[in-house]
């Protein structure tokens, strides 16, 4: 009887120690597709070309002198002074610039498009404060011309946000600037999502008109603290389930909750976070909310206080999206000043970016950075033009998490170029040719690539 018991003793432990568990039937795993909207982008008619004599900005800190760009089946395949090239086609850039594809992360062309009508304007779900459950994709129309008119501006690419007016206001969705009649078709291949965050004024008044929470700062922060507290439980059940089921047990699936779940890809670093913030104390919040919840706090877009916490931002790995001079226009937007991006970009790992929020000055970004490299100059920094690129090419690339595909002239990266007349900088500056994947999409000597919009003729 004693060795009876011993041995059912040691099938317990067994069982429990060394999994020797009988085999389960598992039921058919549960998986959420994380992109149920793909991309059907596909590069349009490309070219081999080789541009020679230029003067080339690559987007990294360098400038080249009379060099010369190869560009072939949508790559960048050279770049230098002393090569040459077969079966390409020659142009002759002597006096001219040449510079990445200008890269926007702030835009809402698409969901408020022009023409500007109440019908259309799509980016703000003022539902509630929470509504990390919608994506901005869904509300893009991909024929506003300002897509068109961003893209004789040299725009490239832009990440189009919801808006403001909440706490936590949904997906924004990377696109690529081509013409086309559907969104999936100008989604930017494997590009991470964004998520669009807003502190300040803006949530806490149109709540508080509603006498709603939140009517305060502190009502925001409880706001964000409750949401992301409930996603982290959410995202602690899937990976309980996904454990267990690895396990080799049968777990019930949690029930899918497409607003927590896009804050669940947050938190794992998937989806990336860009919040609308001015002040400089409440961008050091969003760090430290960050931090209590186990999420990177990404780009602060505004930042008009940024100046003041550059050092933090830096320290962090924090993007700021800045505009030049836009300050001023309500309570948290007066301490701005005009060398707020000169400052952010002067200490060391700064991810300074100059960004639009306009139909009008995304058409010349070009010109907006300009403007801060002048009034930096003017006030000691010594910013040169290889280096004012950066600001508007590959800081907006590390933004939004596409990098390792484009922002920067480098062999095998994307053939994002743009051509220009002169000094990209200078206010007499135009933007000649523009090339998306090697294919080009403007130019402003042959109306055969120059989109027209009936929306841009007016009516009767």
């Amino acid at each position: 009887m004693k060795r009876l018991l011993l041995s059912t003793v040691a099938v317990g432990i067994c069982a429990a120690v060394l999994g020797c568990q009988p085999k389960v039937n598992q039921a058919e795993k549960v998986q959420i597709n994380p992109n149920p909207y793909p991309s059907t982008y596909q590069a349009l008619p490309q070219q081999r070309i080789l541009f020679k004599n230029a003067t080339i900005l690559d987007g990294l800190g360098n400038r080249l002198d009379n060099a010369n760009l190869l560009i072939s089946d949508g790559k960048i395949l050279a770049i230098g002074t002393e090569f040459e090239a077969q079966d390409a086609i020659e142009v002759d850039a002597k006096g001219q610039w040449i510079t990445p594809g200008i890269i926007d992360v702030h835009s809402h062309l698409g969901v408020y498009p022009s023409p500007s009508v109440k019908v259309h304007a799509d980016g703000n779900e003022m539902s509630h404060p929470i509504t990390a459950e919608v994506w901005a994709e869904h509300s893009v129309w991909p024929v506003d011309p300002g897509f068109n008119t961003a893209r004789a501006g040299g725009v490239t690419t832009l990440q189009i946000l919801p808006g403001s007016a909440n706490l936590i206001g949904g997906r924004g969705v990377t696109l690529k600037n081509v013409p086309s009649t559907t969104m999936q078709g100008m989604k930017f291949p494997d590009a991470p999502y964004g998520l669009k965050m807003a502190c300040g004024e803006n949530p806490k008044r149109l709540y508080g008109s509603r006498k709603q929470a939140p009517q305060t700062r502190m009502g925001n922060m409880a706001g964000y603290r409750e949401a992301w507290s409930l996603a982290v439980e959410y995202k602690r059940d899937w990976d309980k389930y996904e454990a267990d089921y690895s396990a080799g047990l049968n777990p019930t699936a949690p029930q899918l909750n497409i607003q927590l779940d896009t804050l669940k890809g947050a938190l794992e670093g998937d989806i990336l976070i860009h919040n609308h913030c001015y002040k400089a104390e409440e961008m050091a919040m969003m760090i430290d909310l960050g931090k209590e919840f186990g999420y990177h706090s990404g780009t602060f877009h505004h930042a008009v206080e940024a100046y003041k916490i550059a050092d933090l931002l830096a320290e962090n790995r924090n993007c700021a999206a800045m505009w030049p001079d836009w300050w001023g226009f309500k309570m948290e937007a007066l301490d701005g000043i005009d060398e707020n991006v000169a400052i952010v970009d002067a200490v060391k790992n700064s991810c300074a970016i100059v960004h639009s929020d306009s139909g009008d000055t995304i058409q010349r970004l070009n010109q907006e950075a300009a403007k801060i490299m002048a009034n930096g100059n003017r006030n000691g920094f010594n910013i040169s033009p290889e280096h004012a690129i950066k600001w508007i090419t590959s800081n907006a690339a590390i933004s939004l998490g596409i990098s390792k595909q484009t922002g920067s002239l480098e062999v095998n990266k994307a053939a994002d170029v743009v051509l220009w007349n002169q000094n990209p900088f200078s206010v007499y500056a135009q933007a000649q040719q523009v090339f998306v994947d090697g294919a080009k999409v403007y130019d402003r000597n042959d109306n055969a690539y120059q989109a027209n919009s009936d929306f841009l003729l007016g009516r009767e």
